[in-house]
């Protein structure tokens, strides 16, 4: 910073608890203040911890924002950044953290130059330049700290959509919901495959009811998925297939005649038993049940005495 307009913004700065009260003040009283998503104790104690540090940084003479006499800015507009993101403010709401600074301080420069315009014309200059420079850093800290999110958010979408359930003791499903991609595929295999270890399964469906298309790629990663499993120990059963997903198969010429394809779970599902030895019988039949569930207490008794 230039030596005219550094002595005047430090001199400026000398005022922090004034600078400071004036600076909150604006922003709560903004138009814009997000009161649900920040409170005025939170957003006190940020700038009060951001000035405090940009004053230090000032007192250096250092305009290089990635300089190391502004590390301690940086990493406080980091974390506020960061947590901005996370609260869902936009980029410019969290820019303006920054950019409302601005006047509260040109005010006071230009009261502190006593009139000399050209004084007070290059301190203005020098610090808005610097404060864009701090603006524009906290809004690419926060597209960062949303790409995260999103990443995040991505990641745990698709490790939900991809449940492993028990069927039966050694029976496994995964029910697939969407596209079948590459990256999706990965997460699929690793949940079946650390399933199939953890419960020692021998057979694993394959169910895929809700996956829209099928296309050559699909019935590749699906493929890839049951070589795995059998790696591991079990067989793998395909249901799911519906007469267009048939016909997209046998159109693409894709190859699924070394795997068992079902086309409701409860297909597969009773292929699984059969292979276990083990077989589902009813009891009674479903009317006679629904007639002594449905009998009203007394009713055999009142019987008997007739």
């Amino acid at each position: 910073m230039a030596k005219e307009g550094g002595n005047l913004l430090n001199e400026v700065l000398q005022d922090e608890a004034g600078l400071l009260q004036s600076w909150v003040n604006g922003q709560i009283n903004a138009p814009g203040f997000r009161s649900d998503r920040t409170s005025r104790e939170e957003l006190g104690e940020q700038s009060r911890g951001f000035l405090a540090l940009f004053v230090d940084a000032t007192k250096t003479g250092v305009t290089d924002i990635h300089a190391e006499a502004w590390s301690g800015v940086r990493q406080m507009l980091d974390d506020v950044s960061s947590a901005r993101a996370r609260q869902g403010f936009s980029p410019s709401e969290t820019a303006t953290f920054i950019f409302s600074l601005k006047q509260h301080l040109f005010e006071r420069l230009r009261a502190a130059a006593g009139g000399d315009e050209k004084r007070a014309s290059a301190a203005t200059w020098e610090t808005n330049v610097l404060l864009d420079k701090l603006g524009l850093y906290t809004t690419e800290v926060y597209q960062r700290g949303r790409e995260g999110v999103v990443i995040r958010q991505q990641q745990e979408l698709m490790e939900l959509s991809t449940p492993v359930v028990t069927l039966w003791e050694g029976v496994l499903a995964l029910p697939v919901i969407g596209t079948l991609d590459s990256a999706r595929t990965q997460v699929v295999m690793e949940s079946l495959l650390q399933r199939i270890v953890d419960s020692v399964a021998s057979i694993a469906i394959i169910d895929i009811t809700g996956v829209p298309t099928v296309d050559t790629l699909t019935a590749q990663h699906l493929l890839k998925t049951v070589a795995a499993a059998r790696l591991m120990g079990a067989d793998c059963i395909i249901s799911g297939i519906r007469p267009q997903i048939a016909q997209t198969i046998v159109h693409l010429g894709v190859d699924l005649g070394a795997v068992v394809t079902k086309a409701t779970l409860a297909d597969a599902f009773a292929i699984a038993l059969k292979r276990l030895g083990l077989a589902v019988t009813r009891t009674q039949t479903p009317s006679r049940r629904r007639d002594t569930d449905d009998r009203e207490p007394g009713a055999d008794a009142d019987r008997n005495e007739r």
